[in-house]
């Protein structure tokens, strides 16, 4: 398992903050033991006799963790003013965390790329290992500028290789 954490953040999960962690192959939640405001405020109401019922540690402490091959789809959803909801579909498990509005879409599409196989951060293949291929034969140079285009639009060629390209064809016109 990987030890280096793509993202980390704090969340509300099911009544309890938890301190979240998204690696490559998973994503994992703690959540502590402690006193919530409710139970504090419940135990400052009836003079500590909550407290004393039910214990001053939480149940709900412990840690959970969801492989990215098990995780079908990130949704968001707006919650209140200042929070969205990221909920994690997984197989047998939905979990939200909710986050500030300006985190949320970084996390479902670190999320998104992790299900779809991408690893972020690592450098994709690039054309400049093998040479590009330019459109030599084949016509005029309106028809070389077209598959040109084409192989720019279908992601074999970068922007900046189709320019250089487009700008060799039109100092051979």
């Amino acid at each position: 398992m990987s030890s280096t954490a793509l993202m980390t953040f704090k969340s509300h999960i099911e009544g309890k903050n938890a301190d979240v962690a998204i690696y490559h192959d998973r994503v994992e939640w703690s959540r502590t033991r402690g006193m919530s405001a409710k139970k504090l405020t419940a135990g400052f109401l009836t003079g500590g006799a909550s407290l004393l019922a039910t214990g001053v540690r939480s149940s709900d402490a412990g840690t959970e963790m969801i492989p990215v091959r098990n995780i079908a789809s990130v949704v968001t959803k707006r919650d209140g003013l200042l929070f969205t909801k990221v909920v994690v579909v997984a197989s047998g498990n939905n979990i939200e965390f909710r986050v500030p509005h300006d985190t949320a879409p970084r996390i479902k599409s670190l999320l998104t790329d992790l299900i779809l196989g991408k690893v972020p951060g690592a450098e994709q293949p690039t054309a400049a290992l093998a040479p590009a291929p330019v459109p030599q034969s084949g016509g005029t140079p309106v028809e070389q500028l077209r598959q040109l285009a084409e192989l720019r639009d279908a992601g074999i060629l970068s922007e900046e290789e189709f320019t250089s390209k487009k700008a060799e064809i039109l100092a051979r016109m």
